[in-house]
């Protein structure tokens, strides 16, 4: 394939989970149709097959591909890079369809992804990872469980989530985020290293 009928298929790719995903986001899983999708992306039945197998697997890539789409603009590790992820997210979702999908999809996900790709783990991983880092780094107090606060800010960002929807349209949830490491914080780290985190929201929005 030449470099221009690879860019081209990127491209229709591109489009195609961008319309999936305005239309995962209004109506859910349930809702969206193939048709719908296509129709929203303007292009044909042939096309979107050549690249998914159905709607379920355009789930599937919506949901699998969230982390890649949450890049801090911040050089950081351990603790403040756990948190600078939260907060890129809290901003970003209510300007990416794709993230937007995702929290509406993650409701239905049984519907369409697998147990080992379920959404909640996934994001569980990413956390524990860099809590890890942090107790190398001995920014965590003794009593801490990796893995249960790497669930705790999953189910609670998903909460703060849910609520900012319905209340304000995400406009607060990077203030949530930030009440939530309040919280959290005391509890987790050492005296010094939650002092010294950064817990200013605008960390996560773009430049």
């Amino acid at each position: 394939m030449s470099r221009q009928r690879q860019d081209r298929a990127l491209q229709t790719r591109a489009a195609i989970v961008r319309a999936a995903a305005e239309v995962f986001a209004e109506q859910g899983y349930a809702g969206a149709s193939v048709t719908k999708i296509t129709e929203r992306a303007g292009l044909t039945m042939g096309a979107m097959y050549f690249h998914f197998k159905n709607k379920a697997a355009l789930a599937r890539e919506i949901v699998v591909g969230q982390p890649e789409r949450v890049l801090p603009r911040h050089e950081s590790v351990g603790l403040q890079r756990a948190v600078d992820i939260t907060l890129t997210w809290a901003h970003q979702i209510r300007e990416d369809p794709v993230l937007l999908a995702g929290a509406r999809l993650v409701m239905e996900q049984e519907e369409f992804i697998g147990q080992e790709q379920n959404s909640h783990q996934q994001w569980a991983r990413i956390f524990e990872q860099e809590l890890a880092e942090a107790q190398k780094r001995g920014e965590l107090n003794g009593t801490c469980d990796e893995s249960a606060v790497a669930r705790l800010i999953v189910n609670a960002c998903t909460g703060a989530q849910m609520h900012a929807h319905m209340l304000t349209g995400y406009r607060d949830l990077p203030i949530r985020v930030v009440e939530m490491w309040r919280c959290l914080l005391p509890s987790l780290a050492t005296p010094a290293a939650a002092a010294s985190v950064d817990l200013n929201s605008d960390r996560g929005k773009s430049t």
